[in-house]
């Protein structure tokens, strides 16, 4: 019995071998039963996504637990999309955090594509409820878009439709990242790039068919370029695949390349004054760390299981991943079994094996620099220490290649479950026995990734100095605010403040991704989290760390006053802190101002010293 191939769009635009109430072709109006289908599907998805963020919408004053510093930072960011619409902002750099050098807002996570057209909600509600809107709706559309494009375009079944789709958004990569990445949950521009890719080869179609892809590249190009970059790769391993084994699509390569073509021209237009920013403008950077270029998935971790799924706990996901938001190889067992069988079932389809392929080479690339099994290091180098430092790929983190399998498998198991509903109808006979194996297998493998609430963790209310604008009077004339601790990747919290004034209260120093401008940086200008350390900073990160005061000398006072001046300090703020009397005592030692407890904070008057 021969495997029929996975569905390539026709020169109609829709699936190959597709029912005609589910093609893609539009000549078909959808039965009454296909549209309660389709319902029923986004209903699951909405509730999937509902499920996974229910502890952030019954507890307002809760963030995710295990990434509250990323979530404080997509918070700034939403309040920064707002201030581009009501204050026309300029929306690639702000000088609004890092006070004086600002931050370049393209080399980060800005997110605006969303954030613009979520104004709306930032205004009336504030910026954890967009954050919160952002994370839950991207998953949800992320299932939405993968489940149309399968049902329509892909696969013709909205069956394996809804499985392949419900993995893609909801699998264990997926819902790890939920926690504090809503920019890469929300990948729901993906299977529209795929579809708009593949409805080049149209005959007389190329011209609008390429504008439109051009607009998607766009969209996600404002959304996230690290999943836009294996999206890209991805498709052009794919289209080559088919290029080279389908002679028969060979006939729309004029039209095809047309189209990819005018994609290229305009999506290169549309960019090229913010990727000129983003990689030559201020406060550029030149590729991440070598530290950060090292987070890679373990071997191990393909067969164990998330701590976010049914069958996971911290305890299987120890040391198999960097921390809690990058499990994005945790597979289990079960299911890295049934696409390797899917792999052979399917394997006579030019498409499963060029997916297959390509998995693997993902795979492969997420090892790293040096392969490492159960938290250990081999001493077998890998194949991306070739690779990660040319352009571009400096800036990618290997273990997020791992990210990718994530839709290559969706895919197979919609082609898999697919086949299966194919092989029943063929043979009414054994119906029901094809039917119960198909379930079972699926169950065995799926129950035990099944998504769990995402944890959560209460904070502390922003305090009223800051939501009443008590702060204002000290930062005319161009001032910043300085929180203590000052704010870095383990300390976001005044990022969150900040977001909550509309981003009005300027910062020094913050959370984000920056140049290291250290004399001794190797190599200059790599991307450093959070601003070039000062010895205020490095002092009070000291207290942060250990809650002992390091030794105050006529030198470091004199050293504090420069950093205060540097950063055009107004005011320093204290909120509460595990370390608060260390803090406080600090900084009264350091400037010789005695500070005023108001609006929740201790508060130093600094103008006097940077005047």
């Amino acid at each position: 019995m021969t495997t029929p191939e996975p569905d390539v769009p026709s020169d109609s635009g829709g699936p190959a071998a597709a029912p005609s109430a589910e093609g893609a072709s539009g000549a078909v109006r959808p039965s009454r039963r296909g549209i309660w289908a389709d319902l029923a599907a986004v209903l699951s998805f909405v509730l999937l996504g509902f499920w996974v963020t229910c502890r952030l919408w019954l507890d307002p004053g809760s963030d995710v637990r295990d990434n509250q510093s990323d979530q404080s930072q997509f918070e700034w960011m939403m309040a920064h999309g707002a201030r581009v619409v009501t204050h026309f902002a300029y929306p690639f750099h702000s000088n609004q955090m890092n006070v004086p050098d600002g931050v370049n807002l393209m080399a980060n996570t800005s997110v605006l594509s969303i954030s613009l057209p979520m104004t709306p909600i930032t205004l009336l509600f504030g910026p954890r409820a967009s954050f919160l809107v952002f994370l839950t709706a991207g998953m949800i559309a992320t299932a939405v878009a993968w489940y149309f494009v399968l049902s329509r375009v892909l696969i013709g079944s909205r069956g394996p439709a809804w499985l392949g789709a419900g993995f893609c958004a909801f699998a264990p990569a997926m819902v790890s990242h939920a926690n504090g990445h809503p920019n890469i949950v929300s990948q729901f521009v993906v299977p529209l790039i795929i579809w708009r890719t593949l409805r080049l080869g149209e005959p007389g179609r190329w011209l609008r068919n390429g504008v439109l892809l051009a607009l998607v590249i766009v969209w996600q190009a404002f959304l996230n370029l690290e999943i836009l970059l294996m999206t890209a790769i991805g498709l052009g391993v794919i289209v080559g695949v088919l290029a080279l084994g389908r002679p028969d699509l060979r006939s729309r390569a004029r039209s095809f390349l047309a189209g990819l073509a005018v994609a290229a021209g305009i999506a290169g237009l549309l960019l090229a004054y913010p990727l000129y920013v983003q990689f030559f403008g201020p406060d550029a950077y030149s590729g991440l760390s070598r530290l950060i270029r090292g987070y890679s998935s373990d071997v191990a971790s393909f067969v164990a299981y998330s701590r976010e799924s049914l069958a996971g706990s911290a305890r299987t996901a120890a040391g198999l991943a960097k921390n809690p938001t990058e499990e994005n190889s945790f597979f289990g067992w079960a299911l890295v079994v049934l696409v390797i069988a899917l792999v052979w079932w399917l394997r006579r389809s030019i498409v499963v094996l060029a997916l297959a392929a390509l998995g693997l080479l993902f795979a492969v690339l997420s090892l790293g620099r040096e392969v490492r099994f159960d938290n250990r290091g081999t001493g077998v180098p890998g194949p991306w220490a070739a690779l990660e430092n040319l352009p571009i790929l400096h800036s990618v983190v290997p273990t997020r290649w791992a990210l990718a399998i994530t839709p290559i498998i969706g895919l197979l198991l919609a082609y898999g479950a697919e086949r299966a509903r194919e092989l029943a109808e063929a043979h009414p006979a054994a119906r029901g026995q094809v039917r119960f194996v198909t379930a079972t297998v699926l169950t065995m493998a799926l129950l035990p990734i099944v998504p769990t609430p995402l944890p959560v963790a209460r904070l502390d209310p922003v305090p009223s100095f800051v939501t009443t604008g008590a702060w204002r009077p000290y930062v005319t004339g161009g001032r910043s605010v300085v929180t203590l601790p000052l704010p870095d990747t383990t300390y976001a919290e005044p990022l969150r403040w900040s977001a909550a004034t509309r981003l009005d209260m300027p910062l020094a120093r913050g959370y984000f991704l920056g140049p290291d401008t250290r004399p001794n940086a190797d190599p200059p200008k790599v991307a450093l989290f959070g601003a070039t350390p000062r010895p205020t900073s490095s002092f009070f990160a000291t207290i942060r760390r250990t809650g002992a005061v390091p030794p105050i000398t006529p030198q470091s006072r004199v050293r504090a006053v420069d950093d205060l001046r540097y950063w055009r300090a107004g005011v320093v703020i204290l909120g509460p802190h595990e370390h608060e009397a260390a803090l406080r005592r600090g900084m009264t030692e350091l400037t010789g101002i005695q500070p005023v407890f108001t609006g929740g904070v201790w508060v130093w008057d600094v103008r006097s010293l940077t005047d």
